[in-house]
């Protein structure tokens, strides 16, 4: 499974506005509670905030990856932006976030949701990506930069 397959243009957002971390979380959250994979958006917060109250998910260089796993969906789902202004999120390497890639499965499906989660970290490694990602101005740009990314990656 790739993460251009699951990530769409319409749960990208740039320039997000959070004061916190409990804000991001819940914004980026909330950019899939439209997407009908999704039959209780309520279900899907609780899984993501409980999974974050155990271990930050800020992985450092900027980033977090917030991820949970419930049966309130079809299939995974995935969301993407980039914040406005950086926030603390209690990242492992104490660096502020200015990304966040959300990622929500089903109980059933943890290999797929492990195998996502390791292709995001891998591509989230390069500088040179975050950078682009961090000033691309459109939902439209960073899908095509995780979709040439990606191909750099995974497709040989």
């Amino acid at each position: 499974m790739h993460i251009t397959s699951i990530l769409d243009e319409r749960y990208i957002a740039t320039g997000l506005r959070a004061e916190n971390k409990e804000q991001a979380l819940n914004a980026v959250i909330d950019l899939v509670s439209t997407s009908p994979r999704v039959h209780d958006i309520e279900k899907v917060r609780t899984a993501v905030l409980d999974r974050e109250r155990l271990m930050s998910t800020g992985v450092g260089y900027g980033f977090a990856i917030p991820h949970g796993k419930t049966d309130a969906i079809d299939d995974i789902v995935a969301a993407f932006a980039t914040l406005a202004e950086p926030i603390d999120f209690d990242a492992l390497d104490n660096q502020p976030v200015r990304m966040i890639f959300l990622l929500v499965g089903r109980e059933s499906q943890v290999g797929a949701h492990l195998k996502l989660l390791s292709r995001i970290s891998r591509l989230m490694n390069n500088e040179n990506f975050r950078n682009r990602l961090q000033a691309a101005g459109t939902s439209t740009d960073i899908l095509s930069l995780f979709l040439e990314e990606e191909g750099r990656y995974f497709e040989k």
